[in-house]
């Protein structure tokens, strides 16, 4: 017996909706990286597609705002954000790096992570985890987390004087 098709289409809509949001939300790096560095978006878009993880993407943009001597306030601003970025990079891999398994006997649906963790003397591998009422609320609440998150970086593009 496998699982309703509605609950597995509303999860994916979910899911969807988050690899959106996060998509619009990491491509405003590229405004805060042509602001940083003081040269045209086109330019910042080759630096921010030549990063090939957002966690690079974040790295880079720190760094560009410690070095440029920003103010105290207008720091703490953006590595707020960024740090916001990095958690919930975490919640959007968890669904985008991941294969679906589906219960055989008509269970829920899990989420299996692709990825492999090399410890001393073993490996551990794809981190098993229900796609739950739970789960789905965790990512509507990423989602809107995310949503908030980026108007904050058009905010503080604009108010920054960043290539908008």
């Amino acid at each position: 017996m496998r699982p309703a098709a509605s609950s597995f289409d509303g999860a994916l809509q979910e899911i969807g909706r988050l690899t959106y949001v996060w998509t619009n939300t990491e491509s405003l790096l590229v405004h805060v990286i042509a602001g940083l560095i003081g040269c045209d978006k086109d330019t910042a878009l080759i630096l921010f597609l030549t990063l090939n993880t957002t966690r690079a993407r974040v790295d880079l943009v720190e760094r560009l705002a410690k070095h440029k001597g920003l103010p105290e306030a207008d720091l703490n601003r953006l590595l707020q954000v960024t740090k916001k970025m990095v958690r919930h990079a975490a919640e959007r891999n968890r669904y985008n790096h991941a294969i679906y398994a589906f219960d055989p006997d008509g269970g829920g649906i899990s989420t299996i992570q692709m990825r492999i963790a090399d410890r001393r003397d073993a490996i551990r591998m794809g981190e098993k985890r229900r796609l739950d009422a739970e789960a789905i609320s965790g990512l509507r609440e990423t989602i809107s987390d995310l949503t908030t998150l980026n108007r904050d970086l058009w905010e503080m593009i604009r108010a920054f004087g960043y290539p908008c």
